[in-house]
């Protein structure tokens, strides 16, 4: 990543054409570039089928619903002092390819950057071998307000945003998943830039007492790792009888999946706890990305979460409405992240700035503290500069 990162760093888009050509198998020939043309992204609208462009105008509408309610205020301390919060000017969104393509991911990292007043947001996503980039994708952009789309993946598009290359701008903030290599690519662009997370694999946790059914159980579990063949899913209960239960109904569901095999490859572990009580402190103890409580006190269950990035309350609240129309945000923190971070956000493309407006008054009551703090830590000219102003 170091290697391909710093390629891209010295050589711009030289660089980004030579990494497209390996890895993506295509770049940009003599008449074209790595933009999409402007009008293809309304016109990728017009032309999506009437039910896809209305399921994404609704869950646009949802989740702009949702964000909106998470703008942050400028906080007043004692009089003078402030903290202002501002969006960052530029946010850079990645949208992966590969496997599948995701306008879902594009609606929930374009429409929280809008949300924040980024002046101007840009998305990277993989390009098919002809260049061309997914309609879905296209509309998404579009309806989600993104400025312009480039058609670089991997690690070379994380680069290429925290960098900036001849064609592509450099930006603020990185937000949106990727495979390991945009992973360990936003791992090492960090400082240059800013990033919403490092996230690991994809995981989901169910949590059920006995009356649970099974079918819904195994379907959530089966859900979440036909994303990725690292993908995780963990099931914990009380019952003995369930657990055998999900197993058989996941074997039966699976069979008859277009992603069986993805789903084979991934993990699925089943945990038979003593009570719920127990099961709920295994599921603060893995600390998942996606958490289902399914049991009778499910309510009750779900206020004794401490760490879980989006928590699904009911057998009804399966996770796949929460990654599509729900409203909150499906970019979540992965590999026990939730311990200490946050689902993305507003917050995400926001930055605060302390401001200190102080008169001789104020001077004059904060002297005699700073003088003794400077003393103590032995930096004279930090005294001197207080002092002279009451001199």
């Amino acid at each position: 990543m170091a290697e391909i990162c710093a390629r891209v760093a010295a050589d711009g888009d030289d660089a980004l054409g030579e990494y497209g050509s390996r890895f993506d198998g295509w770049a940009p020939g003599r008449d074209e570039t790595f933009q999409v043309d402007a009008g293809e992204l309304a016109a990728a609208t017009r032309g999506l089928a009437a039910p896809d462009r209305a399921a994404l105008e609704f869950a646009a509408a949802r989740i702009r619903d949702f964000h909106s309610r998470q703008a942050g205020a400028t906080t007043s301390g004692s009089p003078g002092l402030e903290l202002l919060t501002r969006p960052v000017r530029r946010a850079g969104l990645y949208a992966p390819g590969g496997r599948a393509a995701y306008p879902s991911t594009v609606l929930m990292t374009a429409i929280p950057a809008r949300v924040a007043g980024v002046q101007e947001v840009v998305l990277a996503t993989p390009p098919r071998a002809d260049g061309s980039i997914p309609q879905a994708i296209l509309a998404a952009a579009h309806i989600g307000g993104v400025d312009a789309v480039y058609r670089i993946g991997g690690a070379q598009a994380i680069a290429a945003l925290a960098y900036g290359t001849q064609s592509i701008p450099r930006v603020d903030v990185v937000a949106g998943p990727g495979n390991i290599y945009v992973t360990l690519a936003k791992r090492e662009v960090f400082g240059a830039v800013g990033v919403d997370g490092i996230a690991g694999p994809t995981e989901v946790m169910v949590v059920a007492d006995a009356k649970a059914r099974a079918d819904f159980v195994a379907a959530d579990l089966a859900a979440q790792l036909e994303h990725d063949p690292l993908a995780i899913a963990v099931f914990v209960t009380d019952s003995a009888a369930l657990a055998g239960r999900v197993e058989d109904e996941l074997d039966d569901l699976v069979k008859g999946l277009e992603r069986a095999e993805i789903i084979r490859a991934a993990t699925c572990c089943l945990v038979v706890a003593p009570d719920l009580d127990e099961a709920m402190q295994v599921a603060n103890d893995f600390a998942p990305e996606h958490l289902l409580i399914v049991s009778e006190d499910a309510d009750a269950r779900a206020k004794q979460v401490e760490n879980a990035g989006a928590v699904f309350v009911g057998a009804y609240a399966t996770v796949p409405l929460g990654d599509y129309a729900a409203g909150p945000n499906h970019t979540l923190p992965t590999s026990g992240a939730a311990r200490f971070g946050s689902p993305l956000g507003v917050h995400t493309f926001m930055k605060r700035t302390s401001v200190l407006s102080l008169d001789r008054g104020d001077l004059e009551m904060l002297k005699e503290a700073a003088v003794r703090l400077a003393a103590m830590e032995g930096l004279s000219a930090h005294a001197h500069a207080v002092e002279v102003r009451l001199e």
